[in-house]
């Protein structure tokens, strides 16, 4: 299992640094609140299968996202979406300029709703409380959000991107992406992000505001059998 770079385990290296708040453990096993994330790992040296099967036994569903995450033993595969991970130090000049409001916990129903009936990603029922959400809104509805999810020294992660299907092609979402990025950038630290990596149209849109391709990264959400 590779390990060498922060993001190629960045669920792990949220959970034992800046997240570390909203970890559920299990002896060497570690997992996300299952109410913010499914997000789960192991150490990467000595691998405890049998820890996180009693952790996933005990509060439900996990996933690993890592680089050449593996199917491990005692496990039901569920899902399996390769990704590519990509990284910004630096935005691209342009973009329209939108009337965004930072999002609260009030908003969360709101977020939980849009992200439902857009999934962006696996979004739950605190996932809105793992970083900071900018929105749009229009007619006083919610129409399009984007906002930080994983959080590791030096990097955060772009994630939640979506608009309501009745307001894209309006440049919202890019416009929403490129304040998160530059409140990432303007921290001192580097932007990331993954994307479907047979979605090469989304990919090519997030290149052009300067995110390039660093790593393949496995999103398998697996239940204990």
């Amino acid at each position: 299992m590779r390990a060498n770079h922060p993001l190629d385990r960045p669920a792990l290296n949220a959970l034992t640094t800046r997240q570390a708040h909203l970890a559920v453990t299990d002896g060497p096993a570690i997992r996300f609140d299952p109410a913010y994330a499914l997000f789960a790992a192991v150490p990467a040296d000595d691998p405890d299968w049998s820890a996180l099967q009693r952790l996933a036994r005990a509060t439900g569903t996990i996933a690993l996202f890592e680089a050449d995450a593996p199917e491990p033993p005692g496990f039901e595969p569920i899902d399996h979406i390769p990704c590519l991970q990509m990284t910004c130090e630096a935005l691209t000049s342009g973009g329209r300029a939108v009337e965004v409001e930072d999002l609260t916990d009030a908003d969360g129903p709101e977020m939980l709703a849009l992200a439902t009936l857009t999934r962006p990603g696996p979004f739950l029922e605190k996932t809105h409380l793992l970083g900071p959400f900018v929105g749009v809104r229009r007619e006083g509805r919610l129409v399009a959000m984007a906002g930080e999810r994983l959080s590791l020294d030096g990097y955060g992660e772009v994630s939640g991107v979506c608009t309501h299907p009745d307001w894209r092609g309006q440049g919202l979402a890019g416009a929403l992406m490129r304040i998160v990025t530059a409140r990432i950038l303007q921290r001192g630290e580097t932007a990331f992000l993954h994307a479907r990596a047979a979605h090469v149209e989304t990919i090519a849109f997030y290149e052009t505001l300067g995110f390039r391709g660093r790593a393949l990264i496995d999103y398998r959400v697996l239940a204990a059998v």
